[in-house]
């Protein structure tokens, strides 16, 4: 068998080898190419599984994205996509032969971590791949959609709920391409964990809504100068009147509450579900009735797999000072490293040592951890991280921790 990378002449085998995979057929698409999920593949950056006769039987793909890390700080992740392999070929080392020779793709081209979306939970930790962002569904009924009155008085970190200054407006998405490209830029840039969409993506309508062709409505807010600031995705239909929102795009409290309202205020819908609200998200908390939000699809979202450990832990921000060693162990490359991290003033620096280690754990643990999405002691406590002096996972918690949770919601 041959792993080789794909060049453009060979998208229609890979796409036909990936559906094959899944037992699935490719939809078509629209004139122009686009339209399909699979439009902004980047056939330099996918790899063909080859059998000695010529024959594809596995696939794996890579987008170039940019990952936000705390502290706002850009830096190129491989977002893995498209990897299948044909139901014949399978249990024979298949997918372990595309995942080590990709990740060793990815260290040529100097990249420290790499991301994915797991279609199954159980296949990704085993190549050091860790869950490191959670989403979840919120399906509010009209009926019990009151909004309580806001107990404390706004501050110039937390504006009280309904300070809102700006409008909403109701557009197709059709007419508001533009508009969304730009709001989820700024966003994205805001907040960790989120991916950049490519402007080949929005461009081809490759994805999911409300990228994809799919007809949506858009509701627009703009703040007091007519500023776009925010949008919420979202169509009506069955069953029972329901109103589904793919996607709340701000990093502002005010801007999120005042899409909210506005949806929840829709005429002929009985309820209104909210796809991918990160956990803690304070709207289920502004309702008079705690529970009017019904949590469903609570679930990992964004995985994270570090390639270059302390680069990953020198690039991020940090909002606490400390001192950790950190025993990492990477079975699927083979490899085992020490590091004394040491933060200050919001940076850090990690370096090979022989110091004893505060705490011992996965490559796919420190990815969970690394966003500051998973508390290191969590994993302690399930037994995955083992903690070698008391108050050593107390001060991780504390070092990983974020001020704002990270979040990822773009589909690929």
């Amino acid at each position: 068998m041959e792993i080789r990378p794909t060049t453009d002449q060979d998208f229609d085998v890979f796409v036909d080898t990936l559906h094959a995979a899944f037992g699935r057929f490719p939809e078509t698409p629209t004139e122009g190419g686009g339209g399909v999920w699979w439009a902004a593949l980047e056939m330099d950056r996918n790899l063909l599984a080859v059998t000695a006769d010529g024959r594809p039987v596995g696939t794996a793909g890579a987008y170039s994205f940019e990952l936000t890390l705390p502290g706002e700080i850009l830096v190129p992740a491989s977002g893995v996509t498209a990897v299948g392999v044909l139901p014949s070929h399978r249990r024979r080392g298949v997918l372990s032969s595309m995942m080590r020779h990709q990740l060793a793709e990815f260290r040529a081209r100097g990249e420290f971590l790499s991301v994915l979306l797991a279609s199954e939970a159980v296949i990704y930790r085993r190549f050091g791949y860790g869950p490191a962002t959670y989403t979840q569904r919120l399906t509010v009924p009209r009926h019990k959609a009151a909004f309580a009155l806001p107990r404390a008085r706004g501050t110039a970190d937390a504006p009280a709920t309904g300070s809102d200054t700006g409008s909403v407006e109701v557009l197709r998405r059709a007419e508001c391409g533009e508009i969304l490209e730009e709001v989820y830029d700024r966003y994205r840039r805001a907040q960790p964990g989120a991916l950049s969409r490519p402007h080949r993506w929005w461009a081809l309508r490759a994805g999911q809504p409300p990228i994809s062709p799919a007809p949506r409505y858009v509701a627009v807010h703009r703040d007091a100068d007519g500023v776009p600031d925010g949008y919420a995705s979202y169509a009506t239909g069955d069953p029972d009147y329901t109103l589904t929102v793919d996607e709340t795009i701000t990093t502002d409290d005010a801007v999120f509450t005042a899409l909210a309202r506005f949806v929840l205020g829709h005429d002929l819908v009985s309820q209104v579900v909210f796809k991918h609200v990160p956990p803690e998200h304070p709207l289920r908390r502004q309702f008079a009735d705690f529970r009017a939000a019904q949590v469903s699809d609570d679930a990992d979202w964004l995985w994270v797999r570090l390639l270059d450990v302390p680069r990953a832990l020198t690039a991020r921000g940090w909002s606490l000072d400390g001192e950790l060693v950190l025993d990492v162990d990477d079975p699927f490359l083979g490899e085992r490293g020490r590091y004394l991290l040491t933060v200050r003033d919001g940076k850090a620096d990690c370096v090979p040592t022989d110091r004893e280690p505060d705490l011992s754990l996965d490559v796919s643990d420190l990815g969970s951890v690394y966003l500051g999405g998973t508390a290191p002691s969590t994993l302690v406590r399930a037994g995955h991280i083992r903690a070698h002096r008391p108050g050593a996972a107390t001060l991780a918690d504390a070092l990983f921790r974020t001020e704002r949770p990270p979040h990822c919601l773009h589909w690929f």
